[in-house]
């Protein structure tokens, strides 16, 4: 099989993930990082974004590791109708509309985008479609958590007078204690989550003028019991540069009279490398819907699970069936 021609479009954490997980993976070959920094301060191949298109013939799918706030939405048009893509758009409630414009474009272009790719949207997301499907008669519960969100950190950092930001997303104890008791609870993401933000200004605007933005910000914080506190930069810098992160899918169901619980859990120490991990499988299922001529947008859920191996049928079956 010849080699997987691939481009990483930024080069943050989630970016040098992807690079990292490349390196793991002898079936794909990386044509270059194209970044919006001077390409020379990087100690990799790469070149500027606005030469992207001198690449288009070389290669087959894109890698976006920008961020989902404004990034990905103000890029997706342009990169979808030249490239095959995959994405780790984390924007939820956009993710349907998102969905539907990269279709069209892709399907007009004959390309592929795989969307939503990581692990929650993504891996969590299969596993609450498994869940469901094994055990019609029950509820799901989602938690995220204690860690870092790459999403949210970066949409605080696009709020005018935030110099640094972090976010992290924490469990509500209260509600996972009852569900772990058997009650019957009021499950909403909202209820189930805290978010504490951790804000560095830069001394443009006042402290709760950017607290207001952030706690009302539509999609990410409005309707969460949200928490931000102002710190020093050195603070921010010696205690704020933790990457982990991690959660649990958790259904609880029956079969007839009897109770069935099926539970999913991460533990990651580098949030980024694991849902850029994600990301280079993903675009291994790419290339493989393109090559098939089965274009348009895709979620993990029309991801048969055989795409995103390297192994052979013959190698799943022997190995792990």
């Amino acid at each position: 099989m010849s080699k997987i021609n691939v481009g990483i479009v930024g080069y943050g954490n989630l970016g040098q993930g992807v690079e990292t997980s490349l390196s793991y993976n002898d079936d794909f070959n990386l044509v270059g990082v194209f970044t919006r920094r001077d390409p020379k301060s990087l100690n990799t191949k790469a070149y500027h974004v606005d030469d992207i298109l001198d690449f288009k013939e070389d290669i087959d799918v894109l890698i976006l590791c920008g961020g989902s706030k404004n990034d990905i939405p103000e890029t997706r048009e342009f990169y979808s109708t030249h490239f095959s893509t995959v994405d780790c758009y984390d924007n939820h409630k956009d993710l349907l509309n998102h969905y539907k414009i990269l279709d069209s474009i892709t399907k007009e272009n004959e390309n592929v985008s795989i969307i939503g790719t990581g692990w929650d949207p993504g891996v969590f997301s299969v596993q609450k479609l498994y869940s469901e499907s094994f055990l019609p008669n029950g509820e799901s519960y989602t938690f995220y958590g204690p860690g870092l969100s790459q999403g949210h950190s970066d949409a605080v950092r696009q709020v005018n007078g935030v110099k640094y930001g972090a976010q992290y997303t924490l469990p509500n104890d209260h509600l996972v204690k009852e569900i772990e008791d058997g009650k019957e609870v009021n499950y909403t993401k909202e209820a189930a989550h805290i978010r504490d933000v951790y804000i560095v200004s830069d001394n443009t605007r006042t402290d709760e003028d950017i607290k207001e933005e952030i706690i009302n910000m539509p999609d990410y914080f409005k309707g969460y019991e949200t928490n931000v506190y102002f710190i020093s930069e050195d603070e921010f810098k010696e205690n704020h540069q933790n990457l982990n992160h991690g959660g649990y899918v958790l259904r609880r169901g029956f079969t007839n009279n009897n109770q069935a619980t099926y539970k999913i859990e991460l533990n990651l120490d580098s949030n980024p490398e694991f849902t850029a991990s994600v990301a280079v499988a993903s675009a291994r299922a790419a290339y493989r819907f393109l090559k098939d001529k089965n274009f348009g947008a895709k979620s993990l859920f029309d991801v048969p699970p055989s795409y995103l191996s390297r192994r052979t049928t013959e190698e799943m079956i022997q190995s792990l069936l």
